[in-house]
């Protein structure tokens, strides 16, 4: 009995040391994780400090480098988002993408690509792709930021590439995004700004390019030595180059001579060339890079010496059509061919007997010289049948709609007014008006006022009453497919509307597409979305139908994507002056 009430004190002295134990680790890793936190914290803040990223985004990639994992351990896992919004900002979440398919999503950027997308259109994309997030099932960290970098870059979104760089550390394409706001730079001839691009590279991106324009700018900036021990680093690790090492050594003064060879391979190396070659000509050709293309431009690289030579000029029309060459430079190229005054004279008769260059070049002149509104339209609209039989004519369309408008349609004779207004190019930028509020239109109404400017809800409540009950006394009013699309967004804000008001038997007329609803059922916000942007399109969503609106709307408000839906319904409902 002793032996067995000893064992039995000692078993319990093992167990009561077992719990010490036990509990002093379960201590230790809340302590370890707490530390984490705090690291994660303090490099937070730092990020913060170094660069003028919106609070909300940083406090999102810091909130999700740690995730508790349900069970009996704790696990610290390193799970990454990549973005430029607060994703609450459009009414997303960090898991927007968790129910949609990567194939799904890469589809519908692929038909987007497709599609050159209005201003609105555009806009709710950016909102779309580039809110932190989570990728889509079946897509991999990597690809996911690839994508949305690539489509930056296709699309020439500099301050978006920007603002993605000072947001989001470290990301596998941040040399390739880095390098393009770099020659972006370098092509425009604004090497001092490209150079200030420069911050974005740290020890942890090996790029050999990148470091050739590192050493470039220390040299730009004149510091020279600095610029002299990485040269001798980049030798070392064998990055440099024969044609590198040799323009370099001669801008740091090393040698007192450099070749005259014109090296094409990429846009830094073109750029030496012309800096480093005294009376430094270049003839472009069809194979000229873009960005080579670019650089000349914004140099004043490109000139005609020879105004006879019509081979060259044919080519750099062509280039210019293409948009690889500043369109205004072939009108300042048809300023320089000399014609005689009798030739000027009747230019209108003498451009027959000309080869097709020449003759554009004489009625070009020939407008230039024109006093009366009358002739100068006369003369522009004959000038767009020239450019037009050589397949020209992108070269002519913002200069043909540029000059109309500066001579105004209203000054013109009446007979070109029509379509001197068809060839007006609308600006990119929608100018949508100052809002024009009427009462007697439910989707005009000052109701609006909630949806634009975000007025006071008890306020708008009392113009709801207020308006509802006119418009429904009024039996020859007609409830429009945009009446029901302002209504839904109401109800669906919590809004109350008049007894008598039969919404539900209204929108029975009206049908949401069943694909596009399964999305909303399926909470496949991001990718709904997405689809709107096809809806969409090129068009403002003013220019859609009314049934359209509706149903966007409908969806919008089903997904409670507020944010979308107000901008889809700010530009659709009111009337602008």
């Amino acid at each position: 009995m002793k032996l067995k009430s000893f064992s039995y004190l000692v078993g319990l002295i093992i167990i009561f040391f077992n719990s010490l134990l036990f509990s002093e680790e379960k201590v230790d890793i809340w302590k370890n994780n707490k530390e984490n936190s705090n690291e994660i914290k303090q490099i937070d803040e730092k990020i913060s400090q170094e660069t003028s990223n919106p609070p909300s985004s940083t406090r999102i990639k810091a909130a999700d480098k740690i995730q508790i994992q349900e069970g009996s351990s704790i696990q610290l896992e390193e799970q990454k988002v990549y973005g430029i919004y607060d994703p609450a900002n459009y009414d997303f979440n960090l898991n927007m993408w968790s129910t949609t398919k990567a194939a799904d999503l890469r589809s519908s950027l692929k038909r987007l690509n497709k599609i050159e997308l209005s201003k609105s259109s555009r806009e709710i994309l950016e909102a779309i792709l580039f809110s932190f997030s989570y990728p889509p099932k079946g897509m991999t960290e990597k690809e996911f930021v690839d994508l949305k970098i690539n489509w930056l870059i296709e699309n020439d979104r500099l301050d978006l590439i920007e603002s993605f760089l000072k947001q989001n550390d470290q990301f596998d394409s941040k040399s390739k995004a880095v390098e393009y706001l770099v020659n972006k730079n370098i092509a425009s001839g604004n090497i001092k700004e490209g150079c200030e691009k420069i911050r974005f590279i740290d020890a942890k991106i090996k790029d050999a390019y990148l470091e050739k324009f590192k050493i470039y700018c220390l040299v730009f900036n004149d510091k020279k030595s600095e610029a002299q021990l990485l040269l001798d680093l980049l030798r070392e690790q064998k990055q440099s180059n024969n044609f590198y090492d040799d323009k370099i050594n001669f801008l740091l003064g090393v040698t007192d001579k450099t070749s005259n060879k014109i090296n094409e391979e990429n846009l830094l190396n073109f750029y030496l060339s012309s800096v480093t070659i005294n009376n430094f000509k270049y003839e472009p050709t069809k194979k000229t890079k873009p960005e080579i293309w670019t650089y000349l431009n914004s140099a004043n690289l490109i000139k005609l010496e020879d105004a006879s030579d019509k081979d060259k000029l044919k080519e750099l029309e062509i280039a210019a059509n293409n948009n690889q060459l500043d369109k205004n430079k072939i009108f300042e190229i048809y300023k320089q061919i000399p014609f005689n005054l009798n030739t000027l004279i009747n230019a209108k008769n003498n451009f027959k007997t000309l080869n097709d260059s020449d003759a554009r070049a004489l009625i070009y002149q020939k407008y230039l010289l024109s006093d009366s509104v009358e002739s100068k339209i006369e003369i522009l609209f004959l000038l767009e049948e020239l450019i037009k039989k050589n397949d020209l004519i992108n070269i002519y369309s913002k200069f043909l709609s540029d000059r109309i408008e500066e001579i105004g349609v209203e000054n013109l004779p009446k007979k070109y007014q029509e379509p001197a207004l068809a060839k007006i190019k609308s600006d990119e930028e929608l100018f949508l008006g100052k809002v024009k509020y009427n009462d007697k239109i439910l989707h005009q109404s000052k109701i609006l006022k909630y949806i634009i400017d975000g007025e006071n809800k008890s306020k708008v409540q009392k113009d709801i009453d207020k308006i509802f009950k006119k418009i429904t006394r009024n039996k020859k009013y007609f409830i429009s497919a945009k009446d029901l699309a302002l209504v839904d967004a109401l109800i669906a804000d919590g809004f109350s509307l008049p007894s008598n008001f039969k919404y539900n038997e209204l929108v029975k007329e009206l049908d949401v597409p069943k694909n596009l609803l399964q999305l909303a059922e399926n909470d496949q916000k991001a990718f709904l979305a997405l689809k709107i942007v096809e809806i969409i399109g090129e068009d403002e969503p003013y220019q859609l139908d009314s049934e359209t609106i509706f149903f966007l709307t409908n969806l919008l408000n089903k997904t409670n994507l507020v944010t979308i839906r107000n901008k889809v319904l700010n530009s659709a409902l009111p009337k602008r002056i």
